[in-house]
């Protein structure tokens, strides 16, 4: 940057007081980008340097830095300095393209499979009275879609009771209802420091606060939980326990337990999001197990079968629990589909469901085996039937994970940077790569090789980034 344009920040931040001096230097950055009079890969200002440049003292330079990261308008990378990272320009993939943000489900190619679930689907539909399920339907499912909803939520409960089960449209809503319910005014939400970006964009368009807690291999730090539990501002700890998204982390039951204890203690609701648990081989214990009075536990459908049903299950710490949860998901989203509840509940009643997750199972297994091979073990989180990995970039990487995540899906490799799942804004070298949807064995076998060489040679491809 030159002299000129610190000077004009300067004049900016001079004029301009109603706004934060660091929210504002990372709108000027913003607008400068956006004009063109900032690029892609220009250097930004030492800190002390932009603090002496504009009139402000270090701590609040970088504060706006932070800030500018966390909107995704720069890298930084210690001895190296910070970097604009504007937008960049994406290749034209030579693969079949698609929907690479989302962590979709594999979608497995056995013929006699499909035609069980389409069979299945032909005949809820002549049996079934068309027009009951056009109608408006209570909150929380029949008593069928409940009993349905009971059998899948004993594959992992101990004492799971119908009168505290509800049927949801889907996990992200049951969320989006249960944070309306726990986010009393001025009180905060725990979540890990990586976490699934859904539970961002919902406390982001609810005004909520998220409490980074500061995670290692198995979960969440016991001690810093506790802590902040002291001062009396948590409205509830969120936590996905099974095979974590993004980092394929499973919490040890002794991490349970002590997060547990510090609940209980200080009687924090808990939200349980097990999406992911019946692909896995461990069955540890749940916090609906462990803290059953404070738990909410969420299942579904959308990483075991498919999200298009927009079918989930919550088991509610009590019967007015459940009651009140409903009240707030009715004024949300009306009821679920009786049509999809209908459909699901005959899945898991005639075994189509279990069938379908021991696909996707199989196949996840044997995609990650070609990740292994091509990445290393050492470079990649993982879980057996997980359809993601979380890749770690080693140190000697030239790239950062948002520029490498854009090559990598200009080339069809559903890539995230880890950037998306921060919530203390210190993103580690890192990006999840999903390995499902609609590509095959050989596709994946394909990306994986590319994404090999893309980290091994990256000058090979330095010419195509512009």
């Amino acid at each position: 940057m030159t002299t000129h344009e610190l000077l004009r920040w300067r004049k900016r931040l001079a004029s301009d007081k109603g706004v934060p001096a660091y929210r504002l230097i990372a709108d000027l950055i913003e607008e400068d980008i956006d004009s063109g009079r900032l690029q892609a890969r220009d250097r930004l200002p030492p800190l002390r340097d932009l603090a002496t440049a504009v009139g402000i003292n270090y701590s609040t330079a970088a504060r706006a830095y932070n800030e500018a990261r966390a909107r995704g308008l720069i890298d930084s990378h210690p001895g190296s300095g910070s970097f604009v990272k504007g937008k960049t320009a994406m290749v034209a993939p030579s693969l079949g393209s698609y929907e690479m943000t989302m962590n979709m489900v594999i979608e497995p190619a056995i013929p006699t499979l499909v035609e069980q679930i389409r069979d299945s689907a032909i005949t809820v539909l002549a049996r079934q009275d068309l027009y009951s399920m056009l109608r408006y339907q209570a909150f929380g499912g029949s008593s069928r879609a409940k009993e349905a909803a009971l059998v899948w939520l004993d594959q992992r409960l101990d004492h799971a009771e119908l009168e505290n089960v509800l049927v949801c449209p889907g996990i992200h809503s049951a969320l989006l209802g249960l944070l309306t319910q726990l986010a009393m005014p001025g009180k905060l939400i725990c979540v890990e420091s990586l976490v699934y970006p859904g539970i961002k964009a919902i406390a982001a368009q609810l005004g909520l606060t998220l409490h980074s807690l500061e995670r290692d291999v198995a979960g969440p730090l016991v001690r810093p939980f506790e802590e902040i539990c002291k001062k009396g501002q948590v409205g509830a700890l969120y936590l996905n326990p099974t095979i974590h998204n993004p980092t394929t982390t499973t919490i040890p039951l002794g991490r349970r337990e002590a997060l547990a204890d510090v609940a209980l203690r200080y009687s924090i609701p808990i939200i349980e999001d097990d999406a992911y648990t019946l692909l896995s081989d461990e069955a540890i214990t749940p916090f609906a197990d462990l803290a059953p009075q404070l738990t909410y536990y969420i299942m579904g459908t959308a990483k075991c079968f498919g999200p298009g049903l927009r079918s989930a299950f919550v088991h509610a710490p009590s019967k007015r629990y459940a009651q009140r949860l409903a009240g707030a998901m009715r004024a949300l989203s009306v009821m679920s589909s009786p049509l999809v509840d209908t459909l699901v509940s005959n899945w898991i009643m005639d075994g189509t469901e279990q069938a379908m997750r021991k696909a996707i199972r199989m196949e996840a297994i044997a995609r990650l085996k070609l990740a292994e091979e091509h990445l290393g073990r050492q470079h990649i989180g993982s879980a057996k039937g997980a359809f993601h990995l979380w890749l770690k970039l080693p140190k000697s990487s030239s790239w950062n994970p948002s520029e490498l995540a854009a090559q990598l899906r200009s080339y069809g490799v559903s890539a995230v940077a880890s950037a998306a799942f921060s919530t203390d804004n210190n993103p580690p070298d890192a990006l999840r790569l999903c390995f499902g949807g609609p590509i095959s064995r050989d596709d994946w076998l394909e990306r994986v090789q590319y994404v090999a060489d893309v980290i091994d040679q990256p000058s090979y491809l330095s010419s195509t980034v512009t």
